[in-house]
């Protein structure tokens, strides 16, 4: 066998590697977001991949590393990518990228640098980090769900990243809010940005059967009232 063949195999054996660990990822998303993280066995988790539930320990150590990369890593995608919509850099300490932890847990790219940033508009950040917010919501409300009802079985070191990188995010809100509102407090703007968030987050999971067009359009609305951001696509209509 060639240089060149030995490469390719063990590049093939690396792609089906990584594709089965998304697939324990996928079907380990829904079984926790449908059963509990408590009620799911690894069997269960092998078997939606295609695998024996000991294989599985071939790609993480515990049903704990399994949830603890799907709530840390969506924790780590959306900080980064609001630091870079908030053009502040730095992203999320070993995640890996933005784009990297997102992909783990099904959701979109990177954010993208932010020109409103740049441009000095705040109001503009404020929309771009609605828009991404909002989009992690549609896109993961298992996610949401995982998080709500089975955060204490995360790990304790996992979930104190999970706390400080929660706390990060929130804090550039909060320093985005006061830029475009100089007046309003520490305290008052905190409390403005975990209402957007309650109210993003928890309505598309309760109203799941309306049109997904129908619930981002009020949603994107609301949170932009709530934050006094004008919502200049309304003005365009």
């Amino acid at each position: 066998m060639s240089t060149m063949d030995k490469g390719t195999g063990a590049t093939m054996r690396q792609t089906a590697k990584a594709r089965r660990r998304q697939a324990i990822l996928d079907h380990a998303k829904r079984l926790f977001a449908a059963s509990g993280f408590r009620a799911v066995s690894i069997e269960e988790i092998g078997a939606g991949a295609g695998i024996s539930g000991p294989a599985v320990y071939r790609h993480f150590g515990s049903k704990e590393d399994i949830l603890a990369e799907l709530l840390v890593g969506i924790s780590e995608y959306l900080h980064a990518g609001g630091a870079e919509i908030a053009g502040i850099g730095g992203g999320s300490e070993g995640a890996g990228g933005s784009e990297d932890a997102g992909a783990s847990v099904g959701v979109g790219e990177s954010a993208g640098v932010g020109a409103e940033a740049r441009e000095g508009d705040p109001a503009g950040v404020l929309r771009r980090l609605v828009d991404f917010h909002l989009a992690f919501a549609l896109g993961e409300p298992e996610l949401i769900r995982i998080q709500d009802r089975d955060l204490s079985a995360l790990p304790a070191e996992a979930r104190s990243s999970l706390r400080r990188l929660q706390r990060q995010y929130v804090s550039l809100w909060v320093a985005a809010l006061r830029r475009h509102a100089p007046g309003l407090s520490e305290e008052a703007a905190t409390v403005t940005i975990h209402a957007v968030f309650g109210m993003v987050n928890s309505t598309p999971y309760v109203v799941r059967r309306i049109d997904t067009a129908v619930v981002a359009e009020r949603l994107r609305t609301a949170a932009l009232a709530t934050l006094g951001v004008a919502d200049v696509v309304a003005y365009r209509k």
